[in-house]
């Protein structure tokens, strides 16, 4: 009997751009269908244009109707787009946009039906994906909106080594940051940043930094570069700090990130996008990847985009993608590992200790702590 490998569902992203390539790079080294079963969404005429035009070696791809039908050691296909759906290298089309959702909501379809385990997506046009279907700033707003059932919230978070960042807010204008940092988000961020730092990636008592938001000048005067540290950032984090949460700061990024205070934390929490994101791809744009925390799911990305000015050409690095695939497996294995280790917890003991003798009563019950 085969061994039941993690399957993971795999988006072709823009077909315009380097998916493809990195794709087929990954998967050419032959050790990684021994730990997953790979399921990509797309299309194997796509596939073979770039093998082709690449000059890739020959790869075992076999079509598939279903994901069920998805064997081991083998890349498996499912096409989910026209055969005469046109590539044009390095552009930004609307074709190119509409056979990228099409292949993430494919797999979404096939995440809810759980035939596959984890999702892995390969960067998209936002602009030229954008649709009735697709109205929305990215894919991590878009998978929040299709698993979150209106309760969890979807957490951005940046991985390399042992840097991890997460985004308090997410793609939206600099002008509506502001607006956004609330003690009740601020809280919840931290909430769920150290939730997934225990069930994740398996961190006992997370040690969390958090930035703020305002520029950190010494001695500054706060009615002119800002008071959300002390009026709202604080007291969420202390609000955070009842439910368990270990957070430190508010500090100022630029001295945090040069200084390399982030080595002494287990997470950092960013205040928006370009605070988390312009220091993380300096210190790690090759071999860092995306993950989507605080979902029922496991999604990753690279930490790249689209790859428009070099594709075609046989440039583009797959380290990004390939640690993306190796995270997967391991936040889906880390989560059942929690969930198997939690499932049947010991039950608080109570104590009769009437007539002055001590005795252990076991007929009391109480609903089991989580955390």
């Amino acid at each position: 009997m085969e061994e039941r490998l993690i399957k993971v569902g795999i988006t072709h992203g823009d077909i315009n751009g380097i998916g493809y390539e990195i794709i087929l790079k990954t998967f050419s080294d032959s050790r990684i269908t021994e730990l997953c079963t790979p399921v990509l969404y797309g299309s194997s005429k796509i596939a073979a244009y770039y093998r082709k035009t690449l000059e890739l070696p020959q790869l075992n791809i076999c079509n598939i109707a279903r994901a069920e039908e998805a064997a081991n050691n083998r890349v498996n296909i499912i096409n989910c787009i026209n055969d005469d759906t046109k590539v044009e290298l390095g552009q930004s089309t609307q074709t190119a946009g509409m056979a990228a959702f099409k292949s993430l909501e494919n797999a979404v379809a096939d995440l809810k039906k759980g035939v596959i385990d984890v999702l892995l997506t390969t960067p998209i046009n936002i602009y030229s994906a954008r649709s009735d279907k697709f109205n929305f700033s990215g894919q991590t707003e878009y998978l929040e909106k299709q698993f979150s059932n209106g309760e969890s919230k979807a957490l951005m978070m940046l991985i390399s080594d042992d840097l991890r960042i997460a985004l308090a807010t997410g793609l939206i204008p600099i002008s509506d940051v502001a607006p956004m940092i609330t003690k009740e988000n601020i809280t919840e961020k931290l909430s769920v940043f150290n939730r997934s730092l225990i069930e994740d990636f398996n961190i006992i008592k997370p040690r969390i930094a958090v930035l703020s938001l305002n520029p950190g000048i010494e001695g500054g005067d706060p009615a002119l570069t800002g008071n959300e540290e002390e009026r709202v950032i604080v007291p969420a984090m202390q609000e955070a700090e009842k439910e368990g949460v270990m957070s430190f700061g508010p500090y100022a990024a630029d001295n945090f990130f040069g200084s390399e205070m982030y080595e002494k934390f287990d997470g950092v929490l960013a205040m928006y996008h370009d605070q988390g994101l312009a220091p993380f791809k300096a210190l790690a744009l090759q071999n860092g990847i995306q993950y989507t925390a605080g979902l029922s799911i496991v999604r990753t990305s690279p930490a790249h985009g689209t790859g428009y000015d070099i594709a075609g050409q046989n440039n583009a690095s797959e380290e990004s993608f390939r640690n993306a695939l190796y995270t997967a497996i391991d936040i889906y294995r880390s989560r059942k590992i929690f969930k198997d280790s939690t499932r049947n917890p010991l039950r608080k003991q109570y104590y009769d200790k009437g007539n002055g003798e001590e005795k252990l009563d076991l007929t009391k019950d109480e609903e089991p702590e989580t955390l």
